[in-house]
């Protein structure tokens, strides 16, 4: 009995099953890049509703204010401190414990105001080491001793990303970042960008204040537009005084005020 071939001599049977094989796994193939497709188009989706959303506490929020203190420890703050001997960051940290005695001073006053402080340093990399608590004078000065010696980059906007999460969990209805730095942005993403995200995606609950250490207030002019601000200083004196000024004049004064206008939550 003869067997139908085609012209190399395979069976008519085979070549129908190499061309189903063929054809299956095209469509396998179109359906998986289809599947593929629709996850990235479900995932963009997805960012775009968590980049449009507000902000959310993870906690219930009472009276209270939170303050991240972010410091900048890149490799400019080695530098000698404007009419001073010694490196910025050794002027900076001893302006930062100052600020320890205006906290206990509020304190006293309002026992019934609670502080909350979380102490962060940035270069190229953000590292907390103070997480987020009620206010201790040794827990802050020990994460004030623990500033790691400047070295690298200048990651101004990572820092305000990394620590703006943290005043979420907080449970206070006042929060606040307030940076030191004596330089611009170096890495990561931009402060510009980071600041008015958060602005409007905590619809203005979180305030922002800089302190520019011994470089022009001006690249920080932005934090007008997001409701925050910025004080210059050129020596160790007057970066002690626009710490007193920041924290003290405004972030003490305003956070109580400020605070009991926020409605009850039910």
């Amino acid at each position: 009995m003869s067997t139908n071939r085609n012209a190399r001599g395979r069976p008519a049977a085979v070549w129908s099953a190499i061309w189903v094989v063929c054809i299956v796994s095209a469509v396998a193939i179109q359906l998986g890049c289809g599947r593929r497709h629709d996850r990235r188009a479900d995932r963009r989706a997805r960012e775009d509703v968590e980049s449009a959303a507000s902000y959310q506490s993870d906690v219930e929020e009472s009276l209270g204010a939170t303050v991240a203190i972010l410091v900048d420890t890149s490799g400019s703050m080695r530098q000698e401190a404007p009419g001073d001997t010694r490196p910025k960051y050794v002027v900076a940290l001893e302006a930062l414990e100052a600020m320890l005695d205006a906290t206990e001073a509020f304190i006293a006053k309002r026992p019934d105001f609670p502080i909350k402080i979380g102490i962060y340093s940035f270069s190229s990399n953000v590292q907390r080491l103070l997480a987020i608590r009620a206010y201790d004078r040794a827990a802050v000065r020990d994460a004030l001793d623990r500033l790691p010696r400047p070295g690298g980059g200048t990651a101004i906007g990572e820092a305000l990303r990394a620590a703006r999460p943290d005043l979420y969990r907080a449970g206070t209805f006042r929060k606040y970042l307030l940076v030191v730095t004596d330089g611009e942005n170096t890495s990561g993403r931009s402060p510009v960008d980071v600041a008015r995200e958060i602005f409007r995606k905590s619809d203005g609950a979180v305030q922002i204040y800089f302190v520019a250490f011994d470089t022009s207030p001006e690249k920080f002019a932005f934090l007008k537009e997001v409701g925050g601000d910025v004080l210059g200083a050129g020596t160790g004196a007057e970066l002690r005084k626009a710490l007193d000024d920041v924290y003290r004049g405004k972030i003490l004064a305003e956070a109580p005020a400020e605070a009991e206008r926020e409605p009850v939550k039910k």
